[in-house]
């Protein structure tokens, strides 16, 4: 275990337990009939992991998505069969104090090869096509938009999962070849239920979810969500108050990492550069504020 001022980790070691998947943030282990997903405080921009850890962001990414998972449940079923370290497997008790609080014990499902991404805001690279071409992903939309602008209605714009380098966007029909029509269209039925419900939550707590993505598996038959929901990792969350379509906007993801590596000029390859301790500082206290935000609760 690597840790930084005693509250970052960064690597994940279990002795003794089986290694199933190594991400980029997290850390997958296999314990049969079940898997053990760690997350960690790493943070990644331009598919490639920063040397900083970022504090208690592996515990924001878990509480964040826990919290949504139970908030969708009426939606649909996700993986997660316990958060709480104590009702472990008697295996994981020596890492009971690395593993809470940013741990989740979950089914284990059948991936659904696609990125479900919902966009209800003109932003990224969706902004950047549409000005091109007056399309997000090849889809044609009305003209008139501004950058950061709300869309009519949200759109959903699945892409193929990239084990290295970038997601590939893709059609509705290309969907369709790779999982069939019937899960093609409940992913995107579970996907704009779940982005259209926590849009308007997340709006009473002063924060705009301008587009995310999520994970789908098949556990025993049926579709469940899986992965992460709606953290700062995986989606836009932009502060209501300061909400203006025209520009880019502040955010509580991590955008503020993304715009400091632009702003140094790098060429986006080895070697990677550390990141200023204002940076780190500030990007800990975006992710804990949204959190703080969203759940009503303090995380620290």
């Amino acid at each position: 275990m690597t840790t930084v001022n005693d509250r970052v980790l960064t690597e994940i070691k279990l002795k003794g337990v089986t290694p199933f998947k190594e991400g980029k943030v997290r850390s997958v282990y296999d314990l049969g009939n079940a898997l053990l997903i760690v997350v960690t405080d790493r943070i990644s921009a331009f598919d490639y992991i920063l040397p900083n850890g970022i504090p208690f962001k592996g515990m924001v990414l878990t509480k964040l998505s826990e919290y949504w998972f139970d908030f969708t449940r009426d939606i649909v079923e996700n993986h997660i069969i316990t958060t709480d370290a104590g009702k472990y497997p008697a295996a994981l008790a020596p890492f009971a104090d690395i593993l809470r609080g940013r741990s989740m014990l979950v089914k284990k499902a059948k991936l659904v090869p696609i990125e479900c991404v919902v966009r209800g805001y003109l932003a990224g690279s969706g902004w950047k096509e549409y000005k091109k071409s007056g399309t997000v992903c090849d889809r044609k939309l009305e003209a008139g938009y501004e950058e950061s602008c709300k869309l009519t209605e949200p759109i959903f714009t699945p892409s193929t999962k990239a084990e290295e380098g970038h997601d590939e966007n893709i059609s509705i029909e290309k969907m369709y070849g790779i999982v069939g029509k019937e899960i093609g269209k409940q992913l995107e039925e579970c996907s704009l239920k779940i982005y259209k419900k926590c849009h308007e939550k997340a709006l009473k707590s002063g924060i705009i979810i301008a587009d995310t993505k999520f994970e789908f598996g098949i556990y025993e038959g049926k579709l469940i969500v899986i992965d992460e929901m709606l953290t700062p990792d995986s989606s836009r969350f932009w502060p209501q108050a300061s909400y203006a379509p025209g520009r880019g906007q502040d955010s509580f993801d991590k955008q503020y990492v993304r715009d400091y590596l632009e702003g140094i000029n790098w060429d986006k390859q080895p070697p990677v550069p550390n990141l200023p301790e204002e940076v780190v500082r500030k990007t800990s206290e975006k992710y804990l504020e949204a959190y703080k935000r969203i759940t009503g609760k303090s995380l620290i």
